[in-house]
């Protein structure tokens, strides 16, 4: 009746620690006298959980050969020597033991993570679903985590989505677990569904910089630039030490064209972290944007001293000689970005433009079809060659924009088609084509307008995309 929990815990705190003593002092070269299975076992756990892998080897080993009997101190060995990155040798042990110890889930666990270290996935795979069959249920939401993180490594979220909600199932306050299904979500391209995962971890995290940092970022994913800013200065506000939010933030005031605030982000993100290429581009691409061409210049080349192969810097140098009107000299630019990153669609696209305006009709060409061929879906391009090719021939640009839809599929090519009928003259077939555009998508049928302003000035387009 005299039993005192603290008492008890405190003992056992006092004899771990005098066992350390006398294990280090042995290391050293004094003699350690009898140390029982359970006193060594503990002694070895602990060198295990504070990562002092060498020290927990030597007494694994110890323990091997005075408990020769007990393959548990061959399990200890085995993860001291993964602990050290001696992965083989450590799988080796763990073959000679598993017929012994093939029914705890330590050792399914401790051999799934091994196999997981040597990236083979699949037998990584087979133990933790093993281990499945041994654990108790307080601990299947962690193993089954164990498991999504495997069907990651292959690449395939779909499955890991699954087992993430087979351990959400189980505990619901699994953190790692919710984190990770946002984290597949936002792989695989799902953005919604990877904002209402980070939004719920949210929810019951909310000081958590980086689950607003990753939620800014599958709101820029979706395009929607607005929110993601909203989520980066949460971000910012918890830890407005953290570079790549800036960073990102950054890019976000970019995609909106709000360039002051994209410098100043981009700023920031120096200032924290050194001085980066990446961003000192940026900088220069906003300054481009603003038609400070001096600034931009200078960005650009402070980019390229840090970054002398960065295609985007030297791409930018490009765009900043064309607009000041040294279109020749912008090309040999822009070719130097082609040089560093040749199958960049956007680079083939800028270098097809830049002929165009000197005249370098073939050049032209060749850049345009080349850029498409990298990137059939890139509706600028398609839609600027199109215009290239019909200041030509619009019966030529008919021509190739059925033979390019046949084999390509561009969200842009019914609208372009409506046009280039109306300039052949097939109005009734081009309001009819229109009609169905209008009809598949508004807002994208409703670019005619752009295309060709002219149209603005029919009436019976103008109504047709007023009934709308």
């Amino acid at each position: 009746m005299f039993d005192n929990e603290e008492e008890d815990d405190d003992f056992l705190d006092n004899k771990l620690n005098e066992d350390i003593e006398i294990f280090e002092a042995h290391l050293k070269g004094i003699a350690i006298g009898f140390m029982d299975s359970d006193r060594l076992e503990a002694l070895i756990d602990h060198f295990l959980i504070i990562g002092q892998y060498v020290k927990a080897k030597k007494a694994s080993e110890m323990g091997v050969y005075h408990f020769a009997y007990n393959p548990l101190f061959n399990l200890r060995l085995a993860q001291s020597l993964s602990g050290l990155g001696f992965l083989p040798d450590a799988l080796d042990i763990l073959n000679q033991i598993e017929k012994t110890i093939i029914n705890t889930v330590e050792f399914q666990l401790t051999k799934g993570a091994i196999f997981s270290q040597l990236r083979d996935h699949k037998n990584a795979l087979r133990y933790f679903k093993s281990a499945l069959e041994f654990c108790d249920d307080e601990d299947r939401d962690d193993v089954y985590l164990d498991i999504a993180m495997e069907h990651q490594h292959l690449g395939d979220f779909k499955s890991a989505i699954k087992i993430l909600g087979e351990a959400l199932k189980i505990n619901p306050q699994n953190e790692s677990a919710l984190y990770e299904m946002a984290f597949c979500y936002d792989q695989s391209g799902n953005y919604d569904k990877a904002i209402q995962c980070y939004s719920d971890f949210i929810d019951e995290n909310p000081y958590s910089f980086t689950a607003w940092y990753n939620l800014g970022n599958a709101f820029s994913k979706s395009e929607n630039y607005e929110k993601a800013i909203w989520a980066y200065d949460y971000s910012v506000l918890i830890n407005p030490s953290f570079g790549p939010v800036h960073f990102n933030m950054g890019n976000a005031y970019l995609s909106i064209e709000k360039y002051h605030q994209a410098i100043e982000k981009f700023q920031t993100c120096i200032t924290l972290d050194g001085d980066d290429a990446m961003a000192l581009c940026y900088i220069g691409e906003a300054h481009e944007q603003l038609n400070e061409f001096a600034l931009a210049r200078h960005y650009y080349q402070l980019s390229i001293a840090l970054a002398p192969t960065l295609p985007e810097a030297w791409l930018g140098l490009g765009i900043v000689e064309d607009l000041e009107g040294n279109t020749k000299e912008g090309i040999v630019l822009i070719l130097k970005a082609l040089d560093f990153d040749p199958e960049n669609a956007a680079i083939h696209h800028v270098l097809a433009g830049a002929y165009e305006k000197i005249n370098h009709n073939v050049e032209a060409d060749k850049y345009y079809q080349s850029s498409l061929l990298i990137d059939a879906e890139d509706e600028d391009c398609l839609t600027d060659y199109v215009a290239f090719k019909t200041k030509k021939s619009s019966s030529e640009a008919m021509q190739f924009l059925r033979r390019f839809s046949t084999d390509h599929v561009n969200p842009i090519s019914a609208v372009l088609e409506v046009n280039l009928n109306w300039l052949l003259g097939q109005k009734k077939f081009a309001l009819e084509l229109f009609a169905q555009c209008l009809s598949n998508d508004e807002s994208k049928a409703k670019q005619l307008f752009e295309i060709n302003p002219a149209l603005l000035d029919d009436e019976d387009f103008v109504s047709l995309a007023q009934d709308e």
